[in-house]
This record gives structure tokens, C-alpha cells and sequence, in this order.
């Protein structure tokens, strides 16, 4: 392998929106240096933390309908029925929900679990609650998607946590999304929540953990083998 090579698998590309804090970050070190030596080194390591949140790496995505992919990286925290929030307009019946839980070490780039025409995007205002709870789903803070994908209506949430306050959507309602594809961010520390449709089941378990764009959750139409791929 040659040093080029090396160092773009070193260093991962850091996500726009974290430009603004590393360098607030940066910043305030230097002025805690000039306060007190020892607040320079506590400074720089939440420097690195903060450029370290905010990466994002390229991943290699399954390209098949039939799958579906994690929309995030993180532990899977729920798999179950459970009543989508009603601003997504998918009715009162149960679907199968798949949670996936991202703390402050995640990745926290959001990634389209399917391809498919965006059909809505809708906030809603709410609580902060630990987004591990269930309730959170309901009480917190969220952003929602309705995909219209190959096998049916897809439900995303991106739902705050704790101590997220800023939920970052990148696409438009009306608009194509393919799988894999970053659609949003969520500082710092979330959740993101997908709906599956009748028919689409799910290949995972709690306690699994997911890499977001890569980790196949869920899948429609019997067994699939051999996806082809895409990096993303």
C-alpha cells in the first residue's frame, strides 16, 4: 500500500457541519491554554473528540431492493411493533420498528435505508429524553420521512436525545433519494427509528450493532444473495 493510500484510510473526511465546532473547540482551547497549562491538553482532547464526531467516512452500501439498510451507526435498541408518530401519515396499525441508538462516539451521519421518492418530511417539536428510552419515539424532539421504496411505504425518524439539540435533514420532500445516500445529521447523541412495510422483515437483533450504510436490518421477498454494491 502506497502513503497516499495510507492516509486516506487514515484520515476520514469530516462532515461541513462539524467545521464550525472543531473550530469553536479549537479556539477555546487555545484560550484555556493561556489561562492554565494543564486546561490546553483537557481542551485539545475534546478537540479530537469533537473532530472525531463529526466524520464521515465513506461506506460500501448493498444495492438491492430487497434489503434494508441501517440508517445509522449505533446499537440496534428495539425490534418490534409499534404505531408510527401520526405526523407521517401512515395510519394507527402497528408496523415493525427498527431502533437504532448512536451515543456521543457514533457516527452520526444519517444514510437512506432504501431507495425511493421522499413522499413527506415532517418535524415536530418535543422533549429531550434519553433517546434509549421507547417513549422517546413519541416525546422527543424528531424529524420524520415517509420513502416510497420498491416494496412499499418507508417510515425514518430521526428522533434527538439527551443531549442533542440540532436535527439536520439534507433533502427535499418530492425528491429521489437512493440507498445509502446521507440524507441528515443529529448533534449529539440520537436515535433513528424505521418503519418497515407489511412484508419486509427484520434481520436483526437487539444489542447488534449496526454500521450505518453497510448493516443489512431488514429484508422483503424471501432470501436474497448476492447484492451488488455501491461507495458512498
Amino acid at each position: 500500500m502506497s502513503l497516499a493510500d495510507t492516509i486516506r484510510k487514515t484520515l476520514v473526511p469530516i462532515h461541513r457541519e462539524g467545521y464550525p465546532f472543531i473550530a469553536a473547540f479549537g479556539v477555546a482551547t487555545l484560550v484555556l491554554g493561556l489561562l492554565w497549562g494543564p486546561l490546553f491538553w483537557i481542551g485539545l482532547l475534546l478537540t479530537a473528540w469533537c473532530v472525531y464526531f463529526f466524520r464521515d467516512p465513506q461506506r460500501v452500501t448493498p444495492v438491492d431492493d430487497r434489503l434494508v439498510i441501517s440508517p445509522a451507526d449505533g446499537v440496534v435498541s428495539a425490534v418490534g411493533p409499534a404505531v408510527p408518530p401520526r405526523e407521517l401519515g401512515l395510519g394507527n396499525a402497528e408496523m415493525t420498528r427498527i431502533s437504532v441508538f448512536m451515543d456521543v462516539f457514533s457516527c452520526h451521519v444519517n444514510r437512506a435505508p432504501t431507495r425511493g421518492r421522499i413522499q413527506r418530511i415532517e418535524h415536530r417539536p418535543g422533549k429531550f429524553l434519553n433517546a434509549d428510552l421507547d417513549k422517546a419515539s413519541t416525546e422527543n424532539e424528531r424529524n420524520g420521512l415517509v420513502i416510497d421504496g420498491p416494496f412499499g411505504t418507508y417510515g425514518v425518524v430521526q428522533v434527538a436525545g439527551l443531549v442533542a439539540r440540532r436535527i439536520i435533514c439534507f433533502v427535499d420532500a418530492g425528491s429521489d433519494i437512493s440507498v445509502g445516500e446521507r440524507f441528515g445529521l443529529i448533534r449529539f447523541g440520537s436515535r433513528l427509528d424505521v418503519y418497515l412495510p407489511a412484508g419486509v422483515v427484520p434481520r436483526v437483533a437487539v444489542g447488534q450493532t449496526a454500521v450505518g450504510g453497510e448493516t443489512v436490518i431488514a429484508e422483503a421477498g424471501g432470501s436474497a444473495s448476492g447484492p451488488l454494491y455501491r461507495v458512498s
